[in-house]
C-alpha cells in the first residue's frame, strides 16, 4: 500500500525543514558530491557521501527536478559544485547534473535527479520509499540507476515521517 503524508505529517516536516534550513543549506550542495551504494533492508540503493539513502521523484521529467519550495525543504535535492563523483558500487557513467530553477546544480543518476528526505537521519533508513507527496512518488535507486519498486520494511522504533517504515 502506497504512504499518504497526513496533515500532521505535513506540518512536521515543515517545521522540521524551517527549523533546519541554515543546516540543510550548508550540508546540500558539495564540491564534487559523491554517490555511492548501500545495503539497506530494500537491497542495494544508492547513497550520499554521509550514507543517506537517495531518492527519485516520478514527477520529475526529461532529467528535470519538478521539486522546488515546500517539497525542496521536505526532499532536499543533492546539489554540487563540482563533477559528481562515483563511491563505492555506483557507475561513473551514470553520474551528471542538472541546473535547478534557481541555478544549483542538482546531481542525476540514469537522468534521475536525487534527493534525500528529511526523516532519514541516519545510515540505512529508507523512510521516503514509496511515498506519495508534491504530486508524485518517490522511490530509492538501484546500483543500475533504476527505481525499486517495493514497500520499505515496517519501523519498529517510532519517530519516523508520517507513520511509515523508516
Amino acid at each position: 500500500m502506497k504512504a499518504l503524508i497526513g496533515i500532521g505529517a505535513l506540518i512536521a516536516v515543515s517545521l522540521a525543514a524551517g527549523l533546519g534550513s541554515a543546516l540543510a543549506a550548508a550540508n546540500s550542495t558539495q564540491a564534487g558530491a559523491t554517490v555511492a551504494v548501500a545495503k539497506t533492508t530494500l537491497g542495494s540503493v544508492l547513497v550520499d557521501a554521509r550514507g543517506r539513502t537517495l531518492y527519485l521523484f516520478e514527477k520529475d521529467k526529461g532529467g528535470r527536478s519538478a521539486c522546488a519550495g515546500a517539497c525542496a525543504a521536505a526532499w532536499p535535492p543533492l546539489t554540487t559544485s563540482g563533477k559528481p563523483r562515483a563511491g563505492a558500487g555506483a557507475k561513473a557513467s551514470l553520474l551528471g547534473t542538472t541546473k535547478r530553477a534557481d541555478g544549483r546544480l542538482q546531481v542525476t543518476y540514469n537522468h534521475h535527479p536525487l534527493y534525500r528526505v528529511v526523516s532519514d537521519t541516519r545510515k540505512g533508513q529508507t523512510s521516503g520509499q514509496n511515498v506519495d507527496a508534491f504530486g508524485a512518488e518517490w522511490y530509492v535507486l538501484s546500483p543500475a540507476g533504476s527505481k525499486i519498486d517495493k514497500a520499505a520494511a515496517p519501523s519498529s522504533g517510532g519517530g519516523g515521517y508520517g507513520g511509515y517504515g523508516s
